[in-house]
């Protein structure tokens, strides 16, 4: 028995994980004017089947096991379905076709059709399963569809010379060559090894500008747009390839690694890109599914120059290309990444440029014209969160003429208008970069004029008046001043527990007491890992009360992220409960452990008494942390009068005052 290439074991595996249906169908469809010879087409196209076993193969199985059974063209069951369809009933005819669903195990992966439109006017629609070709493919085929038809119409058989192997002797080569993958002395098992660390480390999620939040399951639904780069860009883009010694591919991928990098994707960024896989010339002329897919980890770190970005681009794709051979599916399975039915594996963004030799269907005494099947095969389905195709145009002399393509956001995390910005920003950048290959990653400029202003101007117009908007002294005064007009007024509740302004005032006192016998003052900044609660809050009074800003420290938070923040704010003391305590005695900071009875003495003997202390707006409140999506977490300070403005302008907006209850530290 012939067993499936390592790319068909992984087709094979998917389709039998989901089910039988059109994805993975590679359509052709052509409108031909003219006199066609309808028996010269559909022997021609037997003469095909005959000439490329894989286009005749089933894939049966045997005890789970997959294996290819090469039928002889008698016992295909091919034939060419004709069918003629009014104008109007065209583009559904078509359709369906392009839609067709293979049974793998019965039916062999090539389908035709030919509708007739009028006497002279015909669409000939055909349909290759994707586990027996791929886009390189598609030339091969239609060169052999021509030549075929030709001899055909001459009352011959095609003279071609015979290919010198079939798809099956590939597989049975790789087999050889490449070894078991039990075998670790194996290429296939040292192919493995080189992406165990070439991957190691990697984001296992691309933080993208996302819309919405991630449902549970994917929908593989997508927003789809066109995407142009002009013939001048292309041109300099090409220049830019050719002086640096690097492909046209390199330049995009770099140029798409800033773009996601500048809107916060970070500087760790793996991208998908498919590999033809055809690495002997011998394969050129055959139909087969070689094309694999690679995970390419570009670096942008330390804010280097495009230039620079395309060396690294350079040095980790050609070594990517060297170790090319390991099926996706199977270096999912042995990176052991997180597996989610949300989002794919290992990269959530896709780049695909095309630069095939494009297929082209010559009939004597027919014209031929291709049309367009993307808008009837789902070209708004999408695996990946972000896809990028492009397809790079030369005119007859070879002069460049610009990138054309198209983008697919998924829908289940952007919206519709997502596409269009990812498109914006990436031929943007393109223009940038190719003009100006030395500018810095971190001084390329992403957004338009429009997008801007929107962003400088319009997000941070003032939504109230200013004066309207600002609470008459800083918060901590405010709660001060409560606590004596009305020290019964419930002030916090959490979990059935309500403190009131005038216990939350003394537990702060104390709390800021234990504090400024620890040294704290004016300016010093406290970490505070408790959990959420009336606690949290009264520590928030206190370390106010004592003079100090607070940084929250999430008890849930890993340690060296945790240790990360405290020394990154300068945190000299750290209150916290429990084992979190224990666990971050270590740090720099000075730790206070609430559950020590020595220090719950201390809290309860401390005076009541306010400390007078003159805080200004100027002053340091707080220090909160970015989610560090992006690398790691970002601290951003807030000062008492930032606080105050806050407050004043949404206490509006909630509808807030005495006795109305506000939900504060909610997930």
């Amino acid at each position: 028995m012939i067993p499936l290439s390592y790319a068909q074991r992984r087709l094979w595996f998917l389709t039998q994980l989901e089910g039988p249906s059109a994805t993975y169908n590679i359509p052709m469809a052509l409108r031909l004017s003219g006199r066609l010879d309808r028996d010269a087409l559909e022997n021609a196209l037997r003469d095909v089947l005959e000439r490329h076993e894989v286009l005749r193969t089933v894939f049966a199985e045997t005890d789970g096991e997959p294996y290819q059974r090469i039928l002889p063209v008698e016992e295909a069951d091919f034939a060419l379905t004709v069918a003629d369809v009014r104008p109007e009933e065209l583009d559904s005819a078509v359709a369906a076709a392009v839609r067709h669903v293979f049974e793998l195990s019965t039916d062999i992966p090539l389908r035709a059709w030919l509708f007739g439109v009028a006497r002279d006017e015909h669409v000939l629609v055909l349909v290759v399963h994707h586990i027996a070709g791929d886009g390189w493919s598609m030339g091969p085929l239609a060169r052999d569809v021509s030549v075929a038809y030709g001899a055909r119409c001459e009352g011959r058989v095609p003279g071609w010379a015979a290919l010198p192997v079939q798809y099956a002797d590939y597989v049975l080569w790789q087999r050889e060559v490449f070894g078991s993958e039990e075998d670790p002395e194996s290429v296939l098992s040292r192919q493995v090894g080189f992406w165990r660390e070439a991957l190691a480390g990697a984001p296992e999620e691309l933080a993208l500008p996302y819309d919405r939040s991630r449902p549970a399951v994917a929908s593989h639904e997508g927003h789809a747009v066109g995407l142009e780069v002009p013939a001048g860009v292309h041109a300099r883009l090409r220049e830019v390839a050719r002086e640096r010694g690097v492909t046209v591919f390199m330049v995009v991928q770099a140029a798409l690694a800033v773009t996601l990098s500048r809107v916060g994707a970070g500087t760790d960024i793996p991208i998908g890109s498919a590999v033809a896989g055809r690495t002997d010339e011998a394969l050129d002329d055959l139909v087969g599914f070689f094309v694999n897919t690679l995970v390419l980890r570009t670096d942008l770190s330390g804010d280097p120059t495009f230039g620079e970005v395309l060396e690294r681009v350079r040095e980790a794709s050609l070594a990517g290309f060297g170790h090319q051979d390991v099926p996706f599916e199977r270096l999912v399975e042995e990176l052991a990444p997180v597996r989610s039915l949300a989002r794919h594996p290992l990269f959530q963004v896709m780049l695909t440029l095309q630069n095939n030799a494009q297929a082209v269907v010559d009939l004597p005494g027919v014209d031929v014209e291709g049309l367009a099947t993307q808008p009837l095969t789902d070209s708004r389905k999408t695996k990946f969160d972000l896809d990028v195709m492009l397809t790079e145009i030369l005119d007859a002399d070879g002069t460049p003429a610009g990138l054309t393509g198209r983008i697919v956001v998924a829908a289940d995390v952007f919206g519709v208008g997502a596409a269009e910005r990812f498109a914006e920003w990436l031929v943007r950048v393109v223009e940038v970069v190719v003009g100006a290959p030395d500018v810095r990653v971190g001084a390329v400029d992403v957004l338009g004029a429009d997008e801007r202003a929107l962003v400088v101007e319009a997000w941070n117009a003032a939504a109230v008046d200013a004066g309207a908007g600002v609470v008459e002294g800083l918060v901590p005064e405010r709660i001060a001043e409560w606590a004596v007009a009305d020290p019964g007024a419930v002030a916090v509740v959490c979990e059935g527990v309500e403190l009131s302004y005038g216990e939350l005032d003394a537990w702060a006192n104390r709390f800021a007491g234990l504090l400024r016998a620890r040294g704290v003052g004016a300016e010093s900044v406290v970490g505070l890992c408790l959990p959420r609660g009336v606690e949290m809050v009264a520590a928030v009074v206190g370390v106010w009360r004592a003079g100090a800003a607070y940084v929250p420290l999430d008890p849930e938070y890993p340690a060296e992220r945790l240790e990360f923040m405290l020394a990154d704010s300068g945190a000299r003391i750290v209150v916290g409960r429990g084992d979190k305590a224990a666990e971050l005695s270590g740090s720099a900071a000075h730790m206070v452990n609430l559950d020590d009875p020595h220090v719950a003495r201390e809290l309860a003997a401390a005076p009541v008494t306010p400390c007078e202390l003159a805080l200004h707006a100027e002053g340091l409140a707080y220090v909160i942390y970015t989610s560090g999506s992006t690398g790691w977490p970002k601290g951003v300070a807030a000062t008492h009068g930032g606080l105050a403005h806050l407050v004043g302008a949404l206490g509006p907006v909630l509808g807030a005052g005495p006795g109305v209850g506000v939900l504060q530290f909610a997930s």
